[in-house]
């Protein structure tokens, strides 16, 4: 029988995992000090698995949202799909932009997990890359995008994108946060930069969760599992109105709310562990 008072926390988890994953705030940053505060009963092999898989209710919001630009067939007529010779060529530049976070990730991942998820490594990242966002977004205004639509984006543009996302492996940080900010840099607009964010989570949620299932994943009980289920739909359905409110609202305006955000969070969180 599952503890009702663990189903809460993980629908309180699922919350925060749909609403961070895509505002470049750090989802895993904002997991793990919730999980300080309000800690699963479960084993630590489970916790590190749930914080990394959960992310795949998220990841299927942007497929459901995003699947006519994502899906790269197109059928005209019953039975001749047509190839839509743009997409394959995101795809592949997507691949481009994931070969440095998968190699960083691969080497280091063990080390990160060991040593650098503590709310005061969480807290600095947060407080750092803040800043970084103010001051880009301040620079930003008074520039002219280079690349305005997700199609314009170059190998060379994907390539550079994933070098920025190597910072991520950093909790607290942020994926989309440091994507994001590398795309800013490099002249790539908010919505394209966020539309590329997105196709670039897709490979690389699944890659993450893959290795997290294989190197933990046969030693679930049943009661895991439903917990991890119950934790990625309500992912998904946070995620679905996340999307929709951020790209409705980077239209109009830029990214420094984060920013004062992040430096507010992390601000609040070194309070509480070196203050009170």
């Amino acid at each position: 029988m599952i503890d009702f008072i663990e189903i809460l926390k993980v629908v309180f988890l699922g919350i925060v995992e749909g609403i961070t994953e895509w505002l470049p705030i750090s989802s895993t940053g904002h997991m793990l000090i919730v999980d300080e505060f309000l800690q699963l009963k479960s084993s630590e092999a489970f916790k590190e698995l749930f914080f990394v898989v959960i992310q795949l209710g998220a990841i299927l919001a942007v497929v459901l949202l995003f699947w006519n630009k994502m899906f790269p067939f197109q059928w005209k007529d019953k039975t001749k799909p047509v190839v839509k010779k743009e997409t394959f060529s995101l795809w592949f530049k997507v691949v481009v932009a994931c070969i440095p976070g998968a190699v960083v990730t691969l080497l280091y991942d063990d080390y990160v997990e060991a040593h650098l998820k503590t709310p005061v490594v969480i807290a600095i990242a947060l407080i750092f890359y803040g800043i970084l966002f103010i001051l880009i977004e301040t620079w930003n205004k008074k520039r002219t995008p280079k690349i305005e639509k997700l199609t314009d984006i170059t190998y060379k543009t994907a390539l550079m994108i994933g070098l920025f996302q190597v910072l991520s492996i950093i909790p607290g940080t942020s994926r989309s946060g440091a994507t994001i900010i590398g795309a800013l840099v490099i002249g790539v607009s908010r919505v394209a930069a966020s539309e590329f964010t997105f196709f670039l989570a897709v490979p690389v949620m699944f890659g993450l969760s893959a290795i997290k299932i294989l190197k933990f994943g046969q030693a679930l009980t049943g009661n895991e599992i439903i917990l991890l289920l119950i934790g990625m739909v309500v992912a998904f359905l946070v995620s679905v109105a996340v999307i929709k409110f951020l790209m409705s609202y980077i239209r109009k305006h830029d990214f420094k709310l984060f920013g004062w955000y992040r430096i507010a969070i992390g601000i609040v969180v070194l309070l509480v562990m070196y203050v009170f």
